[in-house]
């Protein structure tokens, strides 16, 4: 009846109540399940994204449900553009993580308050509730526990430092105080480096985070933290080239002697003793390590001809490769073998080839003849870390039924090819009538250059039977270790000679041709090792008559050895040489003149005498507390 009594004019207003109406009821009947039912909003803000339009749409725009909105929090249009979530009642959200985005470290349980007081940090406290003895720094400690310290065992309590400026806790006892007392100072400590932490801003690394332990309820969510295992599949058939880059071409030191074999790693064997004195055959011998070794080995005199260990072929067999992981081989070629009886006397054999064990019955007793003594090898190796030739030395013999432990020697060397034996004078330590070792150094810096001929490098003038130095000239002989030796001639003199030309030449024939600089200190001395080379001192004594000219008329050479190293075996080592000139004045002239002209050699023995030392006995400094015998003293 309102709607025709308005007519045709009144239906627009009509229309818009009824749109008000409808809209009314319909916000009513959307806010009403979202604020009168507070359990249904709690899901709804658990996810940030979706409580936002889902709870402040209602508590803004209604008013009927503002009354029940108090009992959940609202958000301003401030709220809806902060990025920072509530943690009482937000999570972490649940969408992926973007790749290359570093994952924030997970937690098992909290971490424990770091401490950073210096006064409250103790790092001698050890016992817990009980008081450490000298820790001046314990909590546990009373008054009276600290007037019995003697000292404090840590006197200075510093935190990191790499800080600039930071506290420092100095504890100190006063001892001079009746009773004494514990002296306790905070102070500030300066570090004078430029690059020092000036404040530290990221607190957590202050201390370690609690890793957690995978169980089978969070092992599959740690794979996924973890990224998952990256496996990558490999060819098993690997290239040439690379193949070949990886093989080496020459043998380097302390590398196994490769030897021919089914298998990649067979090596030739050096039999030698390891933890007791019997055999075993499984030490490899390794490039340029020369070996000796002794051993025993358990035998049976039934089981002879079968053991490997007792036969030659076992050692003469194998093929050395020439280079490692080649196909060259290098075959072992017997040099020589050498027989030795039962009474020990050696016996060289000739072409008789490979001679196996064999069990020889002699009466009442059984022996096993051919069986390996000594075993020697010896190499011939390249520059370039190549073996050459390959030479094998055997000492056979014979035991019997009653020797149940073989005694065996195996030796092993290597010879570099076209390298000649050097002669030495000793190894280490000279030997008694073998030359001295000398030479000149040409610069500061540099070797010892000596001269090939071991006999002429330190000589003195030979004594003729005609004795005229003239007549003798040139001809020297060498110094010899541990011989004193004076020898000498006369020069006969006729008309004027000038002094200068005549003290140029008696020079040159007490000092030789080339007077050395400098002497080995041992006999084998390498000439590189300048170390182990001694100076030649050499000084010159005028006569007290004053002359126009003096001439030098004797030659006395002084060594000073010592011994060296250990009582039983001492080695010679000399430690000093000294040449000394001596002149005297120009003789009257006359129509003939004769000087004689002379040379020593002397070796003195400046060795200490041998005393036996003792290690000191410990002293013990200890300081009992002060008051210790209190209340008796």
């Amino acid at each position: 009846m309102l709607c025709s009594a308005m007519g045709p004019r009144g239906f627009p207003l009509l229309l818009l109540v009824l749109l008000s109406c409808c809209a009314s009821a319909s916000t009513q009947a959307v806010a009403t399940p979202a604020v009168a039912t507070p359990a249904a909003a709690t899901p709804a803000l658990a996810t940030p994204a979706a409580a936002t339009p889902a709870v402040a749409t209602p508590a803004v725009d209604t008013p009927a449900a503002a009354t029940p909105a108090v009992a959940t929090p609202t958000m301003t249009e401030e709220d809806l553009n902060s990025t920072e979530a509530t943690p009482a009642t937000l999570r972490p959200s649940s969408s992926p993580r973007t790749p290359g985005t570093p994952r924030a470290p997970e937690l098992s349980g909290p971490r424990p308050t770091p401490v950073t007081d210096v006064a409250a940090l103790c790092v001698c406290d050890l016992l817990p509730a009980q008081c450490d003895v000298n820790c001046c720094c314990d909590p546990d400690c009373s008054t009276m526990d600290f007037s019995v310290f003697s000292a404090c065992s840590v006197p200075v309590v510093t935190g990191d430092g790499q800080f600039c400026s930071q506290k420092a806790a100095v504890y100190s006892m006063n001892l001079t105080a009746d009773p004494p007392h514990r002296v306790f100072r905070l102070t500030e400590q300066i570090n004078p480096s430029i690059f020092c932490v000036h404040i530290s801003n990221y607190k957590p690394a202050l201390s370690f985070a609690n890793p957690e332990v995978p169980n089978e309820n969070n092992f599959d969510r740690l794979m996924q933290a973890s990224g998952g295992f990256t496996l990558s599949v490999e060819s098993d058939v690997p290239s040439t080239a690379s193949s070949d880059a990886s093989q080496p071409t020459k043998y380097e030191y302390g590398v196994p002697l490769q030897t021919a074999g089914a298998s990649s790693g067979s090596f030739l064997r050096l039999p030698s003793p390891l933890t007791s004195s019997l055999c075993t055959d499984q030490n490899p011998a390794a490039f340029l390590v020369s070996q000796a070794f002794e051993c025993s080995r358990r035998v049976d005199i039934e089981e002879c001809e079968g053991m490997e260990a007792l036969s030659m072929a076992y050692y003469s067999s194998p093929a050395i490769l020439r280079v490692p992981n080649s196909t060259t081989q290098v075959s072992i070629k017997i040099q020589s073998v050498m027989y030795r009886s039962l009474n020990h006397t050696l016996t060289r054999l000739e072409g008789h080839g490979v001679l196996r064990p064999s069990l020889v019955s002699t009466g009442q007793d059984r022996l096993c003849s051919n069986v390996v003594l000594q075993v020697k090898y010896s190499l011939l190796y390249t520059a370039t870390g190549q073996i050459q030739e390959a030479s094998l030395s055997l000492v056979l013999g014979t035991f019997s039924s009653t020797v149940t432990l073989l005694q065996q020697k195996f030796e092993i060397h290597f010879i570099q090819h076209g390298s000649k034996p050097v002669p030495r004078s000793g190894n280490p330590g000279y030997r008694v009538g073998l030359p001295l070792a000398a030479g000149f150094q040409p610069q500061k810096g540099s070797g010892i250059i000596q001269t090939t001929n071991r006999q002429g490098q330190f000589t003195i003038l030979r004594s003729a039977g005609a004795q005229d130095c003239l007549a003798s000239e040139g001809l020297r002989d060498p110094v010899l270790f541990g011989y004193n030796v004076q020898s000498g001639c006369q020069l006969r003199l006729t008309g004027a000679i000038p002094c200068g030309i005549l003290a140029q030449k008696i020079q040159g024939l007490l000092r030789g041709q080339a007077f050395p600089d400098y002497v080995a200190a041992f006999g084998n001395s390498r000439a590189q090792d300048v170390q182990d080379w001694v100076p030649v001192r050499y000084v010159t004594h005028s006569s007290n008559v004053k002359g126009p000219c003096q001439l030098p008329v004797a030659l006395g050479i002084e060594v000073k050895w010592t011994k060296y190293g250990s009582l039983l075996n001492p080695q010679a080592r000399i430690v000093n040489v000294t040449a000394q000139l001596f002149s005297i004045p120009e003789p009257l002239p006359g129509p003939e003149r004769t000087i004689v002209i002379s040379t020593t050699v002397t070796f003195v023995d400046v060795s200490a005498p041998a005393e036996a030392g003792f290690r000191a006995p410990p002293t013990i400094n200890a300081r009992l507390p002060f008051s210790f015998f209190f209340p008796f003293v």
